[in-house]
Formats: structure tokens, C-alpha cells, sequence
């Protein structure tokens, strides 16, 4: 029993590649499904938080903190998914959400750019120059997202447990690869790695629900003992801990908050 996580740069085969893995385990495949619901959970149009995980973020962004909502709502309704096992996803996002949960395959799928070029020719319809052109602009927003969300670059192989070409290695192949390492032991759910699972999960629940009010809170969760950790000025700490034990204690599986306050210098 595990979870799988594919993520693939657009016409890689990484989606063909995942119902192929899914299929043969009898896992549930997920990847748009997310984005649906965050929109519906959340009440966000399914478009921000589409551009939330494919565009790198803007100045505004970083001065309204639009993005690290979207990618807040978004990391709930994907852990809260996944939480019951047998789950291959397929999109962007996953590889950085999960890094710490050790029963999840983190696999990468690759192309060569100059197939990737023919293939979005033909389904598409449009022009070598056209096709090449949209594959590096998305290329490069999914790279600058992840450096500047995360300090990643979705190009770095210590990001995944698995790298997998796509040209000698086929669909049938990539697939095969896959499962032969979903089925080693440490990919399989243990108690302790669910443990850490739900604790990443109810993290993620209180942190969504916070980050419309306190989006530069960070939030970490074990035993349904949550930890909220802020930085605000000393004139607003009995409001703003008091605001945070209400919204936090009225989700599910809370059994405790705890609040440590750091002191903004110079701020009144």
C-alpha cells in the first residue's frame, strides 16, 4: 500500500504513464480532481489556483501573499486526498508537498524537448516555432515556482526517488519501472509513516483555515497538538493568539493549540 506521485513537464507522457500505473494496481489516479476541489471547498475560481501552481509569482503576489493562499488550499485538499492510500497523482505540486512522507514514490517523467516539440505540434495544430516557444515559457514558470516558493528547481533530481525516460524506455516500460519500485519495502505505508501523514494533514487543514487572516503563519501539527507560529507586533498578541485558538480549535481532530509569538522590532 502506498501513494505515487508523478509529476512531468507538458507532453512528457507523464499522464498516460499514471492511468497506466493506476490501472495496474487498482489505485485511484487524481490530478485535476484537486484543483476542483480547493475550488469548491474554498470558494476559489479553479483558474487562480490553476495559475497558482503553474505561474511563478508576481511582485503583487508576494506583497498580498495571493499565491501562498492558493498553494495553502491547494496542499489541504491534495493531503486530505491521499490520506487514505492506493493514490498515484499526477501534477505539479506533489513532489514538494510530500518530501517528508516516507511511503510516497516520487517520480519524475522526462522527454526529450524535440519530442515533446512534435507532439505538441500535433495536437495542437500549431507551428515548430509556436510549440517550442509555449514549452519553454511553461518550462521555465514551473521552474522559477518551485525556486521561489520553495528553493527548488523541479529540475533537480534529489527531489524524486525515481527519474524516468521517456524514448527508449516506453509507456509500457515507465510504467513497469514503477511498479516494481512502488512494491519495495520502503515505499510501503507503515503506521509510523501514516502517523506522520495525518499530522501533515491536519497542519495543512489549520493552515488553510488561517491563511486568509495570517497568511505568514507557519503551522506544524503531532497527536492533534497543533503549534502556530507568528510574527506580530506585541500590541496585537492577545487579539491575534485569541483570533487563531478559535478558527484552529473548531477543525476536526484538534486537540490542542499552541501559539508562539515573535515579536515584530520596531513595529507598534
Amino acid at each position: 500500500m502506498s501513494i505515487i506521485t508523478i509529476s512531468r513537464g507538458s507532453y512528457s507522457h507523464g499522464k498516460e504513464v499514471a492511468e497506466k500505473v493506476a490501472g495496474k494496481l487498482g489505485y485511484q489516479c487524481i490530478s485535476r480532481e484537486i484543483l476542483l476541489e480547493a475550488s469548491e471547498q474554498f470558494h476559489i475560481p479553479e483558474i487562480k489556483l490553476l495559475r497558482a501552481i503553474h505561474d511563478a509569482p508576481s511582485i503583487f503576489d508576494r506583497f498580498t501573499y495571493g499565491k501562498e493562499k492558493y498553494i495553502a488550499y491547494l496542499r489541504s485538499a491534495l493531503l486530505k486526498c491521499i490520506q487514505k492510500d492506493n493514490v498515484v497523482y499526477h501534477g505539479l505540486a506533489g513532489h514538494f508537498f510530500l518530501q517528508d512522507i516516507p511511503h510516497v514514490l516520487k517520480v519524475r517523467v522526462i522527454a526529450d524537448l524535440e519530442d515533446r516539440v512534435k507532439e505538441e505540434m500535433k495536437r495542437e495544430g500549431i507551428s515548430d516555432e509556436e510549440a517550442r516557444y509555449i514549452l519553454k515559457k511553461d518550462d521555465d514558470e514551473r521552474r522559477k515556482w518551485g525556486l521561489q516558493l520553495y528553493g527548488h528547481d523541479t529540475l533537480d533530481s534529489t527531489l524524486y526517488d525515481l527519474v524516468v525516460h521517456i524514448k527508449r524506455n516506453k509507456i509500457d516500460d515507465a510504467a513497469d519501472l514503477i511498479l516494481y519500485a512502488a512494491k519495495m519495502t520502503s515505499f510501503q505505508t507503515t503506521p509510523e509513516s501514516q502517523k506522520l501523514l495525518n499530522d501533515l494533514t491536519l497542519a495543512a487543514e489549520v493552515k488553510a483555515a488561517l491563511v486568509n487572516e495570517f497568511p505568514t503563519s507557519g503551522v506544524t501539527a503531532k497527536n492533534g497538538a497543533v503549534f502556530v507560529k507568528i510574527e506580530i507586533p506585541l500590541s496585537q498578541q492577545e487579539k491575534t493568539t485569541n483570533a487563531i485558538k478559535k478558527i484552529a480549535e473548531n477543525i476536526d481532530g484538534v486537540e490542542e493549540v499552541g501559539i508562539y509569538v515573535t515579536p515584530l522590532i520596531g513595529v507598534d
